[in-house]
């Protein structure tokens, strides 16, 4: 294209000009340049490539893993940080995103504030196949619902977009965890950033359990829902690996290390309910 060094042109770049090159672009990019030429390929698989699309961490956040791991290149190392890893005893699982290097990080419920979760009558701790952590958190019964979990900004990317979520599942034997919706915030330092409102049910449900509401507890349903701050009802999503997400909002991450806190509460109903499980909170980059 007029404008671009053709492919001869590069080619006679020296190996190192074109990983300098390369760095400057996205791993996305570094990969798909690597099917150019046998030039591009072996400068898009240096180490200087991919020492710019670790996280500056990473050594510290290699030195956090669960699991000790070999690696013979920085683009090796890169590829392994794409799948989840667990860090800190295991109460966290962090991962790079793919195509961007940016950081993901998920909060398991061991590692969150959940109210009188040591408490066997309300809560117990249980062991799940399907869960990347040792535990989930499980609510037997109990009229307080309380989920908070704090992560600092520097532990992310900075100047990126994120969201928080909530991760978890509704067994079938569920029951009060719908009948108002829960409050959802995301606070970061010492200002509210975002506010909102979502129901603990399937997203199948969510239509004809609204017009049951509606047709059989009308004014007592108002009633309720007016001790809550207003909101959109958000309801959970299905996600790749069998479990729900709702997201509880979204944040900057800038270049100031802030706290962050995220929270669902249903606090005001003072109705029992139960029948949910908590894995944990995942904070990851929105685009």
């Amino acid at each position: 294209m007029e404008g671009f060094m053709d492919r001869h042109e590069f080619n006679i770049l020296p190996e190192g000009c074109v990983s300098t090159i390369l760095s400057f672009t996205s791993p996305q990019d570094a990969c798909k340049s690597s099917l150019v030429s046998t030039i591009f390929q072996a400068a898009a698989d240096s180490d200087v490539v991919w020492e710019r699309f670790l996280p500056t961490d990473y050594q510290d956040i290699v030195s956090r893993s669960m699991v000790p791991f070999k690696f013979s290149s920085k683009k090796e190392l890169f590829l392994l940080l794409c799948s989840s890893l667990l860090v800190d005893g295991g109460r966290k699982s962090f991962k790079l995103e793919r195509s961007s290097g940016k950081k993901s990080f998920m909060l398991s419920a061991r590692d969150l504030h959940i109210t009188w979760s040591d408490e066997s009558p309300y809560w117990h701790w249980a062991s799940l196949p399907e869960s990347r952590f040792s535990e989930v958190a499980v609510l037997r019964t109990m009229c307080w619902l309380e989920i908070v979990g704090m992560i600092k900004t520097q532990m992310l990317t900075p100047n990126t977009k994120y969201g928080a979520y909530l991760v978890l599942k509704i067994t079938d034997r569920s029951y009060g965890l719908d009948l108002m919706p829960s409050e959802i915030s995301v606070e970061v330092g010492n200002n509210q950033v975002s506010r909102n409102t979502a129901y603990l049910r399937l997203a199948k449900e969510h239509a004809r359990k609204k017009q049951m509401e509606s047709l059989f507890y009308g004014n007592r349903m108002q009633v309720l829902k007016s001790r809550v701050a207003e909101g959109e009802g958000r309801v959970p999503s299905e996600r790749d690996d069998g479990w729900l997400e709702i997201e509880l909002g979204e944040f900057f991450s800038g270049e100031n290390d802030e706290e962050v806190k995220m929270s669902l509460m249903e606090v005001k109903g003072h109705h029992l309910k139960g029948g949910l499980i908590i894995e944990g909170i995942e904070v990851r980059p929105k685009h």
